[in-house]
């Protein structure tokens, strides 16, 4: 019943996973002895630049965002406005949680709030791209049965991924190994990066596989 969706769903999925691969590589080119280890912050500026800038063109392109109401350039700037204010609340909203589950308050501040930046690009940013800034379709579609399209149930998944893949992350740092990835935030910001590629992978292949179980509330 979806399956055109879902193509351009495993399609745009594809394209945002070889931005991933990219960003990663690209820096080596430019930067001598660059690692993801040695060179984490340029990393996670990389990484972030390159899926928001992709994603944001990926799903312009095909339309998933929902249609405006009103046409006018105000409107259009308010929407524009809103957006950057939910991105700016959201790296805030995440660097807070962060330091709650235990993140240094002072010290390596810079480095929890570039993983706060990378996850608001990781989850906040499709959120934008999927619904806008609509703080009433965030809780709908994140609540129980709220899903309404294929690209609500792919965008629960992702999102359900990429924190879980962080919050995994964060169990290797304590632990007495003394290997350079268990510097904070890598771990935690690799494993957000691995559960977001890992959503992207899954959420096309389950909807594929559960298509003829799922049935969606007219909007």
């Amino acid at each position: 019943m979806w399956d055109h969706e879902i193509r351009a769903m495993a399609s745009a999925h594809a394209v945002i996973a070889a931005s991933v691969f990219v960003a990663t590589v690209a820096p080596a080119v430019f930067v001598p002895g660059f690692s993801v280890y040695g060179a984490h912050l340029l990393w996670i500026c990389s990484v972030s630049g390159a899926v928001t800038a992709v994603s944001v063109a990926v799903f312009w392109l095909l339309g998933v965002s929902p249609p405006t109401k009103k046409h006018t350039l105000g409107y259009k700037l308010s929407r524009l406005f809103r957006s950057c204010l939910y991105v700016l609340l959201s790296c805030l909203f995440f660097h807070a949680v962060v330091v709650l589950y235990g993140a240094p308050l002072i010290e390596s501040a810079l480095e929890t709030f570039s993983l706060a930046v990378l996850l608001t690009c990781l989850t906040t940013l499709r959120c934008l791209c999927v619904l806008g800034p609509n703080v009433q379709a965030w809780i709908r579609v994140f609540s129980r049965h709220g899903a309404m399209s294929v690209w609500d149930t792919c965008l629960q998944i992702t999102v359900a991924c990429t924190l879980v893949g962080a919050w995994v992350g964060a169990f290797p740092i304590p632990l007495d190994w003394d290997r350079p990835w268990q510097v904070w935030p890598v771990s935690c910001s690799l494993g957000a990066m691995i559960g977001y590629l890992t959503g992207l992978v899954a959420a096309p292949a389950w909807i594929h596989y559960h298509r003829k179980q799922l049935t969606y509330k007219c909007k």
